[in-house]
């Protein structure tokens, strides 16, 4: 039986991403700061929901049904609640003070005459920790302009290191938003995406940090300065890692996680029992928009594929897509255009996944692979472009910055890893014995 194909379809999803993009674009020009979040993306995604309503034909209860029946999916159940629990590990070991922990210790341990490289790699660690890559540009970038200019060094350079940093780590974290919609939506587990991405992610940092350590010398040694930090709050995060790298079920490591920041919070006066209860509840709704976005799409992606609208951008693919090699870099494209389009690493997976699940399917591209090659790409679009949350919450902090790309242009792990894992795709996956 030929399956239903339809381009009028896809129009549910333009007219999503337009709504997001051009909100963003006129908000913008209006000088409006952090133009394209503005809008909250569960609104354009209703937009795009009642558009698919209006232009699809049939009844309403039908396609109420059909919708209902994407929202509720399995997969995306799952990956909601992921999100909740991570929202609440977050939000828990934030308030124990972890955060400020992690930062402190990777500051105190930092050799003073290698603040750039310092900087990346004290930002990876948070972003894998932590799960979020605005959270650590937040915490890092004003310690690091402090020791840039302490130490003579390039500030635009030591500012750049610090959102390479956290866009390395947040694409290899356990907890991150943009790991579990990559994992969830082609249905792998985060230790097998992980060990996919880290072959490609390890070879592309440990090139930026040697360029960091060559070019990015201060004038001037700055003075050591004393960090303060206690080893015990910096558990919850190792245990997470570890656990989750053991393949423990990510319910299990996240309750965990939240439990032993919670004890360690109760027993060091962070908060009290009925703090720690209200921590979760606020990291539950600190989660609530990823949460109904997911939920969302997830109906959207249902009615479209229902109407035949991933049917038809597969059939159009195909006459473009020779192999393997071609699915992989078509997945690439699709997903580095759609984080460009909504200046969102999470959304832009969530938007593509089903159709990347599609392609992976019918070209063979392992799905742990598929996986990698959407977070990676995602991640490096978001930490490059001049209005993503992370550029401009750093570049807010630079006093008498002229252009966001003075910054963009010094992103440099950004660019290698989007080199490495093009050549990983034309070599055929890994850089070391691929079998496929």
């Amino acid at each position: 039986m030929e399956k239903k194909a339809s381009g009028k379809a896809l129009l549910p999803f333009g007219v999503f991403v337009g709504v997001y993009l051009i909100t963003g674009i006129v908000l913008n020009a209006q000088g409006v700061e952090m133009a394209f979040y503005q809008l909250p993306a569960p609104v354009a995604a209703v937009v795009g929901v009642l558009s698919a309503f209006l232009l699809f034909k049939g009844k309403v209860d039908d396609k109420l049904a059909v919708f209902l029946k994407g929202c509720g999916h399995g997969d995306v159940m799952t990956m909601c609640f992921i999100f909740l629990f991570a929202g609440a590990f977050t939000t828990v070991s934030s308030e124990m003070g972890g955060v400020d922990a992690v930062v402190n210790l990777g500051m105190s341990v930092m050799p003073p005459q290698f603040v750039a490289a310092g900087v990346f790699v004290i930002s990876a660690f948070i972003a894998i920790s932590t799960g979020t890559s605005v959270g650590t540009v937040v915490a890092v970038t004003p310690i690091a302009l402090g020791l840039a200019k302490a130490g003579g060094v390039n500030e635009y350079l030591v500012v750049a290191a610090t959102i390479c940093g956290s866009m390395f780590g947040d694409n290899l974290s356990m907890i991150s938003d943009t790991t579990i919609a990559a994992t969830r939506t082609q249905g792998v587990e985060m230790k097998d995406k992980f060990k996919t991405n880290f072959s490609i992610a390890l070879p592309a940092a440990l090139v930026t940090v040697v360029l960091l350590l060559i070019l990015g010398r201060p004038e001037v040694v700055p003075e050591a300065a004393d960090y303060s930090f206690n080893i015990i709050k910096v558990l919850p995060y190792l245990f997470v890692l570890v656990t989750a790298l053991m393949g423990l079920n990510v319910f299990i490591v996240l309750t965990g996680g939240i439990l032993f920041s919670g004890i360690i919070g109760v027993a060091m006066g962070s908060f009290s029992v009925l703090g720690f209860a209200n921590n979760i509840y606020t990291g539950f709704t600190g989660m609530f928009e990823i949460f109904l976005l997911s939920m969302m799409m997830g109906g959207l992606a249902t009615l479209v594929q229902e109407e035949g609208g991933i049917e038809w951008i597969l059939q159009k693919v195909k006459k473009i897509i020779k192999g393997k090699k071609s699915a992989e870099a078509g997945i690439a494209a699709m997903v580095s255009l759609a984080d460009v389009a909504t200046a969102n690493n999470t959304v832009s997976i969530l938007v593509t996944g089903n159709v990347a699940k599609e392609l992976s399917e019918e070209y063979g591209v392992e799905p742990k692979r598929t996986a990698s090659l959407l977070d990676i790409f995602a991640c490096v679009f978001q930490g490059l472009l001049p209005y993503s949350a992370q550029i401009l919450f750093a570049c807010a902090l630079i006093e008498n910055l002229g252009s966001p790309f003075q910054v963009i242009s010094l992103c440099w792990y950004q660019y290698i890893v989007a080199v490495f894992a093009l050549i990983s795709i034309f070599m055929g996956g890994k850089f070391k014995k691929n079998k496929g």
